[in-house]
């Protein structure tokens, strides 16, 4: 089977473009890198033709409200109507837990645009809500840090590993569409700031960790459950500490 990954050059889609393609199928890596881009639409027909599935993991260069608004906009537009020419058969879409309750954030909203329009389009879908990836940990320290201390939240959060999530793209991408949103995430939860103390002391970074319940994620204020799964949820196996290990050998 043929499968478009749009931001296959990614994180989760060199992954998830490795497992697919050990399973036998023809997959198109697609990136601006490798001649495809969903927002100019360069080489996207010809890369959209003749696929069964797509799988849309790309992410914006940017988070400013405007520019991540612009980006799932433009590239939604853009991916779906190529893929209603081709008569693609399944389209996935990576999101995030929590899109419709985190509506204060900019990406949140973006997100919220990217999916509604997946639905709108009458491709078959899979809408995917993931949690944090564990492999976001730096990225969230470095977003709430204010010189030597890290302001974080004391809400919830259930990170999971990219490992763990390019294997249920890749699952999802060869079962039957939902028509529908999956949520996966990893399988443990923490308290957001507790956790990142820990991995904080496990990089031996100094800086000093503050939690409280009214401390913004990204702009936007958390409830205690805002980022975490329903118990339905399809959860992976690999937990914190194995991900720390694996990802930080010597």
């Amino acid at each position: 089977m043929k499968i478009l990954v749009i931001g296959g050059t990614g994180l989760i889609g060199t992954k998830t473009v490795n497992k697919l393609r050990a399973l036998g199928h023809e997959v198109i890596a697609a990136s601006p890198n490798t001649g495809i881009n969903t927002i100019t639409g360069e080489g996207l027909a010809e890369a959209v033709t003749g696929s069964e599935v797509v799988i849309d993991l790309a992410n914006s260069p940017s988070f400013a409200d405007k520019d991540v608004m612009e980006f799932f906009e433009t590239s939604g537009k853009n991916l779906l109507a190529a893929e209603i020419n081709a008569g693609v058969k399944h389209h996935i879409a990576l999101s995030v837990v929590g899109t419709s309750r985190l509506q204060a954030s900019g990406y949140f909203r973006a997100k919220q645009v990217q999916e509604d329009l997946i639905v709108k389009s009458g491709i078959p879908y899979t809408i995917i809500h993931s949690t944090q990836f564990l492999e976001f940990l730096g990225g969230i320290v470095a977003s709430a840090q204010d010189g030597d201390v890290i302001n974080l939240s004391t809400a919830k959060i259930q990170p999971i590993a990219a490992e763990d999530v390019s294997s249920f793209v890749a699952e999802f991408a060869l079962a039957k569409p939902v028509n529908g949103i999956i949520e996966i995430g990893g399988p443990e939860q923490f308290e957001l700031a507790g956790l990142v103390k820990e991995y904080l002391a496990k990089t031996e970074n100094p800086k000093e960790v503050v939690g409280s319940k009214d401390a913004l994620y990204f702009g936007a204020p958390l409830q205690e459950s805002t980022l975490i799964p329903e118990q339905k949820a399809q959860l992976g196996k690999i937990t914190f500490e194995e991900w720390f290990l694996l990802n930080n050998k010597k």
